[in-house]
């Protein structure tokens, strides 16, 4: 195109106020503006063969074991069960990033594949770094059928440092069609993110083409906006577009522009520019690539005769509508939700029943149920269907089982699922998702420099001056603590916060030395540290680089859990000598009118009970400060790792605390597992201090300062509360659990609980009834 064009073309758009690069039907270059940014790949002198590609298909199954599948020669296939042994299957499950097998299986137990079956007498050793090294009769050579294909059972532990998980039953063939985008054509939606409205394109060698829209289909344009995180898709003005169209083809045709040989470079181009025609979805596919789709013929007379390429509009779920201009909102559901997730659109999927949360068991969890819930959140459909309680345990019922959901329903409630017993299912098998978001990008806004690796260093901020220039700036450390470095942790994309960091001083690698952001406040569940609370002026009263703030991110993150039950039946009250509270004393566990006591004469009312705590997260909960800085209590002959473990509070129906008691960590220990989990921390002999994943810390009611003083307390009825880790001194994936509540009647003689729940255990409902009491009057039984 030469300059005179250039120039036409550019005045035509600003009078339209509107911005073609070229035109609709232009085959785009890669490195043109997108909607996300995409590198270029750098050749290569010789063309490498591609690597093989291994997963794990079939039903019924784990994320980590069934029918094994090779992608060769663009065709999937699968492996015959002669000759079949472990060292095989150690060989494929390593491929696929598990770090041994446990089994393999015969005779199609995870049902029959299709295709080619691409080995046959396949013979490993076992250390092969994949499964073309080893013996076999040679690719596609068998004398089996469908009936033989082999499976895998592996170990549910990942290779340190893989990242890539088996997409569940994708029925993806990636070399058909790999990425799709949105391309906006108005000017005034290029500048706003999530791009919902435009041109469907789909990578095609080193740019990017366009679908033709003959038989376009509402179908096809759910499917599309589903996987670019969109739940739902809306009407487009296809008129509007083609006038675009026609007064592009017009200026293509004026007689006062010169045809030169750029210009038939340019329509030489457009010959070739629709890859697709005839997309024929059904509206639950989660992937363009799983619809019927024919590509154009290079040598096609006419690529969409009659037609123009596919326009469609998405509509965004309420998280990603804050820039969208939409009047019309999305109710998403009050009876799902996602837990223990990184990332936003990401959980183990729970379910609300007579105002109780519970989970769901995997069993058959696949693609298109777990779709469903992704769109009724607000998400897209989904990009993972996770089992084996890969998003952690939940606590509480398991209410679904073998969801068989077609795709197409409003809700998991409006599926097919069958009755739950508890030979069934257990928690080790709570189903989760990972769903399709719109890109916001909100990563190109912060970054964290000068770390040993790339989840950890000091938090930089892009600011722009009144006149638009941007530049790198640091937050103020002042303040700054878990909950914010969760936050920053979440939109770098790096997972959880380790921990929040206030001072830097030995991670100073960068040039940056401004202070632009103070006084950071987040509740932690933010997506962006824009969204969070901050000084409209910077105020910081250390404001030296050394001390601004940093984040150390971590993929996995605990998560502790109260016993709620135990507590409830092991509650009892105990009246207790004075001279046999000095220690306790010492280490302040009793009311402050204790210290008036004629010691050591007298005694002190006690309410007792056990306290179970469960870490049911992707990590070990281990304590913030390191053992050189543990305090060693003679008194009681151990070390105090965190100075506040739990906080122990008697509530009147106001919430206002009446009587309290504290836990420092005596010792935080593995006092007993599930099975087949094996207990790491002990605190005897200055051990190692920590609860294991799948393990428990058991506080029985006969250890002291396992109690709350209520020697001063009058009869009535209160609410006992229990928070765990109330500092958020370590981090966990979920801190809404972290409160147990109970109702609290006491007499003057004996105390009962009722309704003890952790903190998000019921529906919003179930709780305003429980701070509710009938009868009470100022704290005494009317």
């Amino acid at each position: 195109m030469d300059k005179s064009r250039c120039k036409q073309q550019l005045v035509f758009s600003l009078l339209l106020g509107l911005w073609l690069p070229h035109c609709l039907t232009q085959t785009t270059p890669s490195n043109t503006a997108t909607s996300k940014p995409t590198t270029t790949p750098t050749p290569s002198p010789s063309p490498r063969p591609e690597r093989l590609k291994v997963r794990l298909s079939g039903y019924p199954r784990k994320h980590n074991e069934g029918r094994i599948e090779l992608f060769y020669k663009g065709e999937w296939g699968t492996i015959c069960d002669d000759d079949f042994t472990i060292a095989n299957a150690h060989v494929l499950c390593h491929h696929l990033g598990f770090v041994s097998a446990t089994g393999w299986t015969h005779s199609a137990k995870y049902g029959k594949g299709q295709g080619k079956i691409w080995l046959d007498n396949v013979q490993c050793h076992g250390g092969e770094k994949s499964i073309e090294f080893c013996k076999s009769r040679g690719w596609g050579n068998s004398d089996c059928t469908h009936d033989e294909d082999a499976g895998v059972v592996c170990k549910d532990e990942r290779i340190p440092g893989f990242v890539d998980s088996n997409v569940i039953d994708a029925q993806v063939d990636e070399n058909k069609v790999e990425e799709v985008r949105l391309r906006p054509v108005v000017g005034v939606a290029k500048k706003k993110l999530p791009i919902t409205e435009g041109v469907v394109e789909v990578k095609y060698k080193d740019g990017w083409a366009q679908i033709c829209d003959v038989g376009w289909t509402a179908k096809n344009t759910r499917v599309v906006c589903g996987m670019l995180g969109f739940p739902h898709e809306r009407k487009v003005n296809k008129n509007f577009y083609r006038r675009l169209k026609k007064r592009a083809a017009e200026k293509v045709s004026r007689p006062k522009v010169n045809v030169s040989a750029g210009g038939r470079l340019y329509l030489e181009r457009q010959k070739n520019n629709f890859h697709l025609h005839s997309v024929a979805c059904t509206g639950t596919e989660v992937h363009l690539a799983a619809c019927p789709l024919e590509f154009n013929k290079p040598n096609a007379t006419s690529s969409c005769a009659g037609g123009m390429p596919a326009v469609i509009s998405c509509m965004p779920g309420p998280l990603f509508m804050q820039n969208s201009g939409l009047k019309k909102k999305l109710k998403i559901s009050s009876n799902v939700r996602l837990k223990g997730g990184a990332k936003v659109g990401e959980g183990r999927v729970e379910v609300l029943k007579d105002n109780v949360w519970g989970t769901v068991c995997d069993d058959r969890w696949n693609l298109l149920s777990a779709s469903v819930v992704c769109r009724e959140l607000g998400f897209g459909s989904a990009k993972e269907a996770l089992t084996g309680a890969r998003m952690g345990q939940g606590m509480g019922p398991i209410y679904m089982n073998e969801v068989k959901c077609l795709g197409q329903e409003r809700s998991i409630w409006d599926c097919p699922v069958k009755n739950i017993t508890s030979e069934n299912c257990q928690h080790s098998e709570d189903a989760a998702v990972r769903c399709n978001v719109p890109y916001m990008g909100l990563e190109t806004s912060i970054r964290i420099t000068g770390g040993r690796t790339r989840y950890e260093g000091r938090v930089e901020v892009l600011t722009s001056d009144p006149n638009g220039t941007q530049s790198w700036g640091l937050i103020c450390g002042e303040n700054w603590s878990t909950k914010e470095a969760m936050v920053a942790c979440r939109q770098l994309g790096l997972g959880y916060a380790n921990q929040g960091l206030q001072e830097t001083w030995y991670w100073d690698s960068s040039n940056v030395t401004d202070m632009v952001m103070s006084g950071v406040k987040c509740m932690g569940n933010e997506m962006a540290l824009s969204q969070c609370q901050y000084h409209k002026t910077v105020s910081c009263q250390r404001a030296a680089a050394k001390f601004a703030a940093g984040v150390i991110c971590s993929e996995t993150a605990s998560d502790l859990v109260l016993n709620a039950s135990l507590v409830e039946q092991t509650v009892y009250i105990e009246d207790r000598p004075l001279h046999m509270l000095y220690c306790a004393a010492e280490e302040d566990c009793l009311s402050k009118s204790a210290a008036k006591a004629n010691w050591p004469y007298g005694h002190r009312r006690l309410l007792r009970f056990s306290s179970q705590i469960h870490n049911i997260g992707r990590a070990d909960f281990k304590p913030k400060a390191g053992r050189h800085s543990w305090v060693w209590h003679a008194c009681h002959g151990h070390y105090h790792s965190m100075d506040i473990f739990t906080h122990y509070d008697l509530l009147n129906a106001n919430g206002t605390k009446v009587a309290e008691g504290h836990k420092a960590s005596f010792c935080l220990e593995d006092t007993d597992c599930q099975e087949g989990i094996s207990k790491r921390y002990e605190c005897a002999n200055f051990g190692d201090q920590g609860i294991t994943v799948g393990c428990w810390d058991l506080y029985r009611h006969d250890i002291d300062c396992q109690w709350i003083d209520i020697t001063d307390i009058k009869p009535g009825n209160y609410i006992m509360q229990v928070v765990i880790n109330p500092n958020y001194e370590v981090a966990e994936s979920d801190f809404t659990n972290n409160a147990m509540k109970c109702n609290c009647k006491y007499d003057g003689h004996r105390i009962w609980f009722h309704n003890c729940h952790i903190g998000d255990a019921l529906s919003e409902e179930a709780e305003r009834r429980f701070e509710k009491y009938p009868g009470q009057l100022n704290n005494k039984i009317s």
